[in-house]
């Protein structure tokens, strides 16, 4: 069965002079629906007609938030190519694999990232040309501008034959050692992910979302920008996280929807204007991508906002849940219930266990790994490794990832829920707890702690702090206090290599 691979064609045909793109890069530069189609198909020539992409053909992309990152998602979109977004920490060695992993025709990537295209071009023999966004001196002769495409027309392309299954976008998921694996969004995930936040959620044509989470993430991609493409919204478009940006958007009323993770909210509460920014026309604040703290929440409660949580994967969505707003502040951090289409079960049909996804909006596997695919998709199920937890009313609540259990005398421990008391504390800026072994208990939890700049934190001060706020067998034994928490590619604290550091007795 054939389906819409075209959207920027079908919007343009609705919705024709509606805004669809604010350009924050451009002087909050307004973009209509007819203006981005017709932009897109002289990318789609650009790709096809120059640089000879076709059906099943992988680009790269490595480059900051930006409109032409997004011409470029759907000028893939009508070719039926595969769009590659690369994450821009990575190193040169990280990026050199991934380009091996998926074999790009072409490889688009912005002036910031010279230094690291250099470095991976001798390696990259799959890549047929070289494309970059800014005209510039600095570049290879061959090499091709972006700007080329400006010559192009912008008539309809011949149509393209793409199946439901047919992959859009391959996104990476974030991993603390060996290669990150590549999720297969296919047409019909994400079209199934923008059908469920739609109708889910409650999206209209008259909501704004600001875009500044980085669109190599299924987060920026997913959460809200292509739903809202599916539903008419808009989208301002923020090359990065920037905490005056978020304020002025929210302040004014021109965003009605927001989405970021922890750090992100942990920032912003930090910030000398917090207080006196003016949340109440927001429809939509939801974190994701990590748990977030406790204190987080009753902040924004504070200020009358029902902030919430979200959960998602990579592989499925990444929007599962959701917590209706009169229950934001009587289940704090309860992701709710799942999404029209989305079916979401216990492993062993228990109460808490491991949380196992269903649904048209699962990605196709991993990308050349049927052994990790088969084993992840066993059933047709997504096991997540996520450890969850559902109550009576048919809530869902995520306790932590399996594999971060601690498991103490018997008792489970997750870390996430000592992590929540700890940043409680005014003093404590970052923490992560995690399992250390104990010759009596099998292991206990230490907590691994960033104080905020002038903080007066001893290991004393903060075990008391536990008292009465943790059963004592939750309570961490040992506390050691560090700089910073390192991190995993994808901006995650990575649990794993704080482990391996600190995880020794003693």
């Amino acid at each position: 069965m054939p389906i819409v691979h075209d959207w920027l064609a079908r919007r343009a045909a609705l919705a024709p002079e509606r805004t669809a793109l604010i350009d924050s890069l451009r002087g909050d530069r307004r973009v209509s629906w007819r203006e981005w189609n017709a932009s897109a198909n002289r990318t789609a020539r650009l790709l096809r007609d120059v640089l000879g992409v076709r059906r099943g053909d992988r680009v790269a992309v490595l480059a900051m938030n930006c409109t032409e990152f997004l011409d470029l998602v759907f000028a893939c979109g009508k070719l039926g190519a595969i769009l590659q977004p690369l994450n821009w920490r990575l190193s040169p060695t990280e990026l050199s694999a991934l380009l091996a992993d998926a074999e790009p025709a072409v490889l688009v990537h912005g002036s910031d990232f010279q230094s690291q295209v250099q470095a991976v071009r001798p390696l990259a023999r799959a890549v047929r040309h070289f494309v970059h966004l800014e005209d510039s001196s600095t570049h290879e002769p061959g090499d091709i501008p972006f700007s080329h495409r400006d010559s192009l027309s912008d008539a309809p392309l011949p149509p393209v034959d793409v199946e439901p299954e047919d992959p859009w976008v391959l996104c990476y998921t974030g991993g603390s050692t060996g290669i990150p694996k590549a999720a297969i969004l296919t047409h019909r995930s994400i079209t199934a992910n923008a059908a469920n936040t739609v109708v889910s959620w409650g999206l209209t044509a008259d909501d704004t979302a600001l875009l500044n989470a980085p669109l190599f993430h299924t987060g920026g991609l997913n959460v809200f920008t292509l739903p809202l493409v599916y539903v008419g919204g808009t989208s301002v478009v923020a090359r990065s996280f920037s905490i005056d940006q978020v304020f002025d958007l929210i302040h004014r009323g021109a965003i009605n929807l927001f989405f970021g993770v922890p750090t992100m909210f942990i920032e912003m509460q930090r910030h000398p204007r917090f207080d006196s920014v003016d949340f109440s026309r927001l429809k939509l604040l939801i974190s994701g991508g990590a748990p977030c703290p406790q204190p987080v929440f009753e902040r924004f409660f504070a200020r009358g906002v029902d902030f919430k949580t979200g959960y998602g994967l990579t592989e499925a969505g990444p929007n599962n849940f959701w917590l209706p707003p009169e229950d934001a502040r009587r289940k704090p951090g309860c992701v709710g219930v799942p999404l029209f289409h989305v079916e979401a079960r216990i492993e062993g049909d228990v109460e808490e266990g491991e949380l196992l996804l269903r649904g048209p909006h699962l990605c196709a596997g991993y990308w050349r790994r049927p052994e990790e695919t088969a084993k992840t998709f066993a059933g047709g199920w997504l096991h997540t490794g996520d450890l969850a937890r559902r109550d009576a009313e048919g809530y869902f609540t995520i306790v932590g990832r399996s594999k971060d259990l601690i498991i103490s005398g018997g008792e489970n421990i997750y870390p996430s829920e000592v992590e929540n008391v700890l940043a409680a504390h005014p003093e404590v800026a970052e923490v992560c707890v995690i399992g250390v072994p104990d010759p009596k208990w099998g292991e206990v939890p230490r907590a691994l702690v960033v104080g905020r700049p002038g903080a007066d934190l001893t290991e004393a001060k903060l075990l008391e702090f536990c008292q009465g706020r943790l059963a004592r067998y939750k309570q961490p034994r040992s506390v050691r206090f560090l700089e910073a928490l390192v991190r995993t590619s994808a901006g995650k604290v990575d649990r794993r290599s704080l482990t391996a550091s600190h995880g020794t007795p003693g």
